[in-house]
C-alpha cells in the first residue's frame, strides 16, 4: 500500500467513525456499553474504509434494477450483522438507512478533499474491467473513433460567454490551443431536440413540425417526440438504417438511436428493458465512488434547486417562474445528475475499451435548468461548469485508450429568454383562442412543459382527443372537442377537429370570422401562418402579409425580424403532413432578444426568434465544415458523416467525393 493510499485509509476511517458516532445519536444505532460502542464505531469505520470498494464492486456488477443502490443495501446488511455479534449493540430501521448513506457521503467528501490519485485509480480500474472488450477491438487499434457530446439547448453565444468568463476551461483550452474550432449553425423551423436529433442522427426530420403535434389521419392523435409510444414510431418513420451510429455505434441518453445497435436510456428504445444491462452500465458502476459521487451530487442538487428559488425570489429576478413545482426537484436530478454521470462513465468505458467506432450522447442538464432559471442565470453557468469537468474526464480517458478518438461537442438548438405569454398578458394562449371562438366551442389544450417534457415519457399517448373529457369540465358526459391548442416554446399550434384535412383560410374565415384578425393582430403574436385555397401558404402579421408561394409582401413584412432563412423554413414546414391549421409564433423583441413562450418556461425554444435557432459545433480543427452557412439539422448530419469518412480515408477508408456530394457509409 502506498503512503498516499494509507493516508486516505486513515482519513476515511477516522471521519467515518465520527460520522457513525454522530449519526447513531440521531438515528437508531446505539450501544448499551460505551466502550463496546466505541469499538463498534471504530470497527465499522475500518470496514468501510478498507472493504467498501471490494464489497460495492461485487454489488454493483448487476445493479440496474436498483439504480446502483445495491451497494448501499450491502453495507446496511454488514451493519445489521454486526448487531448479532454482541447484545450490547442495536440497530433500528432508520439507522440501517442513514448509516450507509452517511458512509457514502463521507467517502465522497474525503476523496474530494484529499484528491489522492482518484482519477488514475479510476482509469486503471476501468481498464481492468474493459479488458475483454479491448481484446475484441485490437484489430482497430489504429483506426480513429468519434465521440459526439451534445449539450442540449446551449446556443453559440452562451457557449462563447462561458468560455470567456472561465466557466468552461476545458473547452477554452481546446479553442485557444487550436485543436478545435467553433462553427455556428442554424436550426430548422422547429428548434427543438426532436427535430434536430432526427436530422443529425438519421438525416431526416421531415414531418416533425414541433415538440408535439396532431395527426388528423390517426383520429386527431396528439403526438409527442418523447412519448414512450411515439418516439419508436417516429424513429421507424425517419430511419433508413443508415444513421450516424449505424456502423458499430453507441447511443446514450438520446431521443433517437441513430441506428446504433447498442443503446442505453435512448427514448425510442426504452421499451427494451434488457438493454439496460449493457456493458455501458458496467462502466458506470465499475468502482464504488461512481455511485457515491452520484448520491452526493443528488443530495447537493436538491440544495442547489432550493437555493436557486430563494436567490431569484430575494433578488426579484425577472423574468422568473414563481412556481416550479415539487416534482421539478426530481426532474432536475435526473437530467443534471443521473443522466450526466451515466453518459460520462459510459463514454469513458467506450473510449478505454476502444470497441465503438462512434458514440453520441446528450447532456440535458443545461437545457433543463435554463428553461426554469434563464439562459444566462448563475445556475445555468454552474451546470455548464460541471459539464466541462465531465468533458475533461472524458478527454483524460484518451490517454488509456488502445485507439485514437476525436471529440466533437455540439448543441442541437439554443434557447431564447423572455417572460412568458401568460406573464405578459395575464392569460394563456388557450384562453385567448377560446375568447375568439363562438360560445360553446370546446378546446383541448396541452401547454404544460414545466417538467421539460419528462412527464410525457410516462404518459399514455392520446389516441383520440375527442374521447377525452375537457379539462375545463367536471362532467364526464361533456365529451368532444372542436379545437386542439398545443405549444412548443414560442410556437402555438391550432387544429380544428371538424375538418379531416388541413382547413383553409377561407373556411376558417367563414366559420370563425374574428379568429384570424384577432390572432394576427395581437401584440403578443409576431405572425400566424395559414393556407389559402387561392394563394397557398400565407404569413399574416399585424400590418402585413407574406405569401410564401411567390415571396411577395403586402404591407409590412411580418418575417423581417426572423432572418433571411425564415421564409425557407416556413415553406418547408408548410409541406409537412401534420402542419397545424393555424401556426403562431409569439412576439420577438430584437433589442432585448426576448420571446414570449406559450409554455411557462422563461428560457424557451421550438420556433423562431433569437438564439434558440443558433446552436454550435465545436469540432477538431482538421475537419473542414466549409465556408457556407450550415442551415438545418440534416445538413449537420451529412457534414458529420462526410468528415468522419475523410478522417478514416487516411487509414485506408474511402474519401468523400466532393464532386457528386455523396456521403459514404461510415
Amino acid at each position: 500500500m502506498t503512503k498516499n493510499n494509507f493516508t486516505r485509509l486513515l482519513a476515511v476511517w477516522f471521519l467515518a467513525s465520527l460520522g457513525i458516532f454522530f449519526t447513531g445519536i440521531l438515528t437508531g444505532f446505539y450501544s448499551r456499553n460505551f466502550v463496546v460502542g466505541l469499538m463498534a464505531t471504530a470497527g465499522l469505520g475500518l470496514i468501510n474504509a478498507s472493504l467498501w470498494p471490494i464489497l460495492s464492486r461485487l454489488a454493483l456488477a448487476r445493479s440496474v434494477l436498483t439504480f446502483g443502490l445495491s451497494a448501499l443495501i450491502l453495507n446496511a446488511i454488514v451493519i445489521w450483522l454486526l448487531s448479532f455479534f454482541t447484545s450490547e449493540i442495536a440497530v433500528s430501521g432508520w439507522g440501517l438507512f442513514f448509516l450507509p448513506l452517511n458512509l457514502a457521503i463521507i467517502n465522497t467528501a474525503v476523496s474530494g478533499i484529499l484528491i489522492v490519485d482518484d482519477d488514475a485509480s479510476f482509469y486503471r480500474e476501468v481498464s481492468k474491467k474493459m479488458r475483454g472488450r479491448a481484446k475484441k477491438a485490437e484489430a482497430n487499434k489504429d483506426k480513429p473513433g468519434f465521440i459526439f457530446l451534445e449539450i442540449d439547448g446551449l446556443s453559440e453565444g452562451i457557449l462563447r460567454k462561458a468560455i470567456e468568463n472561465g466557466t468552461m476551461p476545458t473547452l477554452a483550452e481546446w479553442v485557444n490551443s487550436g485543436t478545435h474550432k467553433i462553427d455556428g449553425w442554424e436550426t430548422d423551423f422547429s428548434s427543438q431536440t426532436g427535430a434536430s436529433q432526427a436530422g443529425i442522427l438519421h438525416g431526416n426530420n421531415k414531418d416533425i413540425p414541433a415538440f408535439r403535434w396532431v395527426e388528423k389521419a390517426q383520429g386527431n392523435k396528439v403526438v409527442s417526440t418523447v412519448g414512450v409510444g411515439d418516439a419508436p414510431a417516429i424513429e421507424a418513420r425517419i430511419s433508413d438504417g443508415n444513421g450516424l451510429l449505424a456502423t458499430n455505434g453507441h447511443a446514450i441518453a438520446n431521443l433517437y438511436s441513430g441506428d446504433a445497435k447498442d443503446n442505453i436510456f435512448v427514448f425510442s428504445k426504452l421499451g427494451r428493458i434488457g438493454e439496460l444491462y449493457s456493458q455501458s452500465w458496467n462502466t458506470f458502476s465499475v468502482v464504488s465512488y461512481n455511485l457515491v459521487h452520484t448520491i452526493a451530487y443528488t443530495l447537493w442538487e436538491f440544495v442547489l434547486e432550493a437555493r436557486s428559488r430563494y436567490r431569484q425570489w430575494r433578488r426579484n429576478t425577472l423574468p422568473r417562474l414563481r412556481h416550479r413545482g415539487r416534482l421539478y426537484y426530481f426532474t432536475r436530478v435526473v437530467a443534471d445528475v443521473f443522466l450526466r454521470e451515466l453518459s460520462t462513465y459510459a463514454i469513458i468505458g467506450d473510449i478505454i475499451a476502444g470497441d465503438k467506432d462512434v458514440v453520441y450522447t446528450t447532456f440535458m442538464g443545461y437545457d433543463e435548468v435554463a428553461h426554469h432559471c434563464g439562459i444566462s442565470d448563475d445556475e445555468a453557468f454552474y451546470v455548464l461548469g460541471k459539464l466541462d469537468r465531465c468533458i475533461k474526464r472524458i478527454e483524460m480517458a484518451k490517454a488509456y485508450a488502445k485507439r485514437p478518438y476525436q471529440l466533437c461537442v455540439l448543441s442541437d438548438h439554443g434557447q431564447t429568454n423572455g417572460a412568458t405569454f401568460k406573464q405578459r398578458y395575464g392569460y394563456t394562449l388557450v384562453d385567448f383562442v377560446q375568447k375568439l371562438l363562438p360560445e360553446g366551442h370546446r378546446t383541448y389544450f396541452d401547454l404544460d412543459s414545466n417538467q421539460d417534457h419528462f412527464g410525457q415519457m410516462v404518459t399514455v399517448p392520446l389516441q383520440n382527443v375527442k374521447n377525452r373529457v375537457s379539462r375545463k369540465s367536471k362532467k364526464k358526459e361533456d365529451k368532444g372537442f372542436d379545437a386542439i391548442v398545443l405549444a412548443s416554446g414560442n410556437v402555438g399550434l391550432i387544429y380544428f377537429t371538424q375538418w379531416v384535412d388541413r382547413v383553409s383560410l377561407e373556411d376558417i374565415d367563414k366559420a370563425y370570422p374574428e379568429l384570424m384578425k384577432g390572432l394576427s393582430q395581437h401584440e403578443g403574436v409576431s405572425f400566424a401562418m395559414v393556407r389559402s385555397k387561392e394563394k397557398g401558404a400565407v404569413v399574416m402579421g399585424p400590418s402585413g402579409k407574406y405569401f410564401l408561394a411567390d415571396d411577395k409582401v403586402e404591407g409590412e413584412n411580418p418575417l423581417v425580424k426572423f432572418g433571411k432563412h425564415a421564409a425557407v423554413h416556413l415553406r418547408r414546414l408548410d409541406s409537412f403532413n401534420c402542419v397545424p391549421d393555424i401556426l403562431l409564433v409569439s412576439m420577438y423583441d430584437t433589442e432585448k432578444d426576448e420571446v414570449a413562450a406559450f409554455e411557462e418556461l422563461v428560457g424557451s425554444h421550438g420556433g423562431l426568434g433569437g438564439t434558440q435557432s443558433k446552436p454550435f459545433i465545436l469540432h477538431p480543427s482538421e475537419w473542414n465544415l466549409g465556408k457556407e452557412e450550415i442551415v438545418g439539422a440534416e445538413s449537420v448530419g451529412m457534414l458529420f458523416k462526410r468528415e468522419m469518412a475523410n478522417v478514416l480515408s487516411k487509414y485506408g477508408g474511402t474519401k468523400q467525393n466532393d464532386k457528386d456530394g455523396s456521403v459514404p457509409v461510415v
